[in-house]
């Protein structure tokens, strides 16, 4: 336990020098990455050499073992860190509705996946002027189609809307007000100045994140259960 206690210490005044002193100037005659290799190997090299003088051989070559795991393990960890990120978020996309999951292409862009939810349906949580909006994806509406009651939410003023245009949905023919959002996006793929509707209060359960912004997309791919979107 004090061995313990006082690899702690060792670590803890050598961070605090590193944070101290920052990237400027030397610390005890080193430069200031070769001081926190030192930081990190005191600690292991005391352990082993009050391992040597107290314990058997045996016993100092299980210390070393064991922290010759941990040390691989870290660096495993580090090394993999963004295949790990990336898996949790496939994860977390399968459990959570409307979860996007970003991943980069081989080219550098930026690609959303959505997975299909339970009614074989895909959703997303869509930024619309700031604000999140959970959307349904739909290729047959020809823009984006706002719900009387997201509008609201989001802060569209519904005062000065005209109801000029006549749009099919789940219920039947209805009117909707043209307008223009001023940004709608999803994951890191954002437009601006989109164009959008308004529908009449009660005739859109759920909006819609239609064509006047899939088709800016560099591609839109559907599988089984997954719909890809391309920056």
């Amino acid at each position: 336990m004090i061995r313990f206690t006082v690899i702690l210490v060792v670590i803890g005044i050598g961070l605090i020098v590193l944070i101290l002193n920052g990237d400027s100037g030397r610390i005890l005659g080193l430069q200031s990455d070769e001081f926190g290799r030192f930081v990190y190997l005191l600690p292991i090299a005391l352990m082993l050499s009050a391992g040597i003088w107290a314990r058997s051989v045996g016993e100092t070559m299980r210390q070393m073992m064991i922290w010759l795991v941990i040390i691989l393990a870290l660096v495993t960890v580090y090394l993999y860190r963004q295949e790990a990120i990336s898996v949790g978020n496939r994860v977390l996309a399968g459990l959570i509705p409307g979860r996007a999951v970003v991943v980069t292409t081989s080219e550098g862009g930026a690609e959303i996946i959505l997975h299909k939810l339970l009614n074989g349906h895909f959703e997303a949580d869509v930024d619309v002027n700031g604000r999140t909006v959970e959307m349904l994806v739909d290729t047959g509406s020809s823009m984006v189609a706002l719900s009387h009651e997201d509008a609201e939410r989001i802060g569209i003023d519904l005062t000065g809307l005209t109801y000029s245009m006549t749009v099919m949905t789940a219920n039947g023919r209805s009117r909707a007000a043209p307008i223009t959002l001023d940004q709608v996006a999803i994951g890191p793929i954002v437009r601006n100045n989109v164009a959008a509707s308004v529908a009449e209060d009660g005739r859109l359960d759920q909006s819609l994140l239609g064509m006047s912004f899939l088709e800016t997309l560099g591609s839109l791919q559907m599988q089984t259960d997954e719909l890809r979107m391309r920056d």
